[in-house]
């Protein structure tokens, strides 16, 4: 039984030794109790520190690395790796360490049983994080479950072992746009959550800024559910209905009082808050039409620049 184990790094140069001494004696353990063999996929995401070189220093048996033209995000490292893995089981883990390595063992038996398809680990707490960030965190994931009909655990991360017909199903969504978190959960199969505690990093500094973290939601809320565009619908039908009753509410007014129409305070307001809607449902529009229009492009989601293969190749076209 071999199982990779695919590594995203960003400038990772800090943490990758410290992430290969733990997730080798993980694999010594593993290879002891249960015979399996394992191999390491590392995944350069357009590093600008001196990650390449450490990669090229670990490759070797059982080490491999894939290195981009550029950063195309850490969603199109996921998806190379899933792509040229070649174990019969396969996972997901950061180089940060904010993944325990020893959680791989309890992923493997759950895998064995033949119960499960997935194992996937999911955050018990956000302690460690800032509250804002966490309680943005916190209402995306009440939003998404309430208007997408996929399903997304709240705390679920890309730290998971996969079976190779559940890795094939991810393959086989080859959009360009990608949100794994609800690729995980459209998909299907029979999935165990482990619940850990949130782990601090072992070196170096988080990639994900706020504004990152947010458009990466808006992402996840377009690729997953249309109520937004219904939202928008619904609310241009009520705005209409309320103009005609404020119509008939001072044509009645100054036929009865000979009260005349308000001045141009409250004009110059209407037409602002009309105005501020308009755009506002147009800009629910333009995400879909933007996330339309680079699915047509049919770029591919990376391009290889190196690899520890003789032959490297771009990646497949989305």
């Amino acid at each position: 039984m071999l199982v990779s184990i695919i590594v995203p790094c960003y400038n990772e140069e800090e943490a990758l030794p410290f992430f290969l001494d733990a997730i080798q004696q993980t694999e010594a353990e593993m290879t002891a109790a249960y015979g399996c063999d394992f191999e390491l996929l590392f995944v350069n995401d357009g590093s600008r520190d001196n990650t390449l070189e450490v990669l090229r220093s670990f490759a070797g048996p059982g080490v491999r690395y894939l290195s981009f033209s550029r950063n195309f995000g850490k969603e199109a490292a996921m998806y190379a790796g899933l792509q040229h893995a070649r174990g019969d089981y396969v996972a997901i883990m950061d180089a940060d360490l904010q993944h325990p390595p020893e959680m791989l063992k309890a992923m493997y038996e759950g895998l064995q049983t033949g119960a499960y398809d997935c194992v996937a680990a999911r955050r018990e707490s956000r302690k460690g994080e800032p509250p804002v960030r966490s309680f943005f965190a916190r209402c995306f994931y009440r939003l998404i479950n309430r208007i997408s009909d996929t399903e997304i655990v709240d705390g679920a991360c890309d730290f998971r072992m996969m079976t190779r017909p559940v890795v094939n199903a991810i393959l086989s969504l080859g959009e360009y746009n990608r949100f794994s978190k609800g690729i995980f959960g459209w998909v299907g199969f029979r999935t165990k959550w482990l619940p850990y505690e949130n782990v601090a990093r072992v070196a170096g500094e988080t990639k994900w800024s706020f504004w990152q973290l947010l458009l990466y939601s808006i992402q996840g809320i377009v690729g997953f559910s249309t109520v937004p565009l219904a939202l928008a619908s619904v609310l241009g039908l009520v705005l209409c209905l309320l103009s005609l009753l404020m119509v008939v509410y001072i044509i009645i007014k100054t036929l009865l009082f000979g009260d005349p129409v308000g001045g141009w305070p409250s004009l110059a307001c209407m037409v602002m808050f009309m105005g501020g809607i308009q755009l506002f449902c147009m800009g629910i529009l333009g995400q879909y039409l933007a996330k339309t229009y680079l699915e047509t492009k049919r770029r591919p989601i990376y391009i290889l620049a190196e690899t520890d293969e003789e032959n490297p190749h771009g990646g497949q076209e989305a």
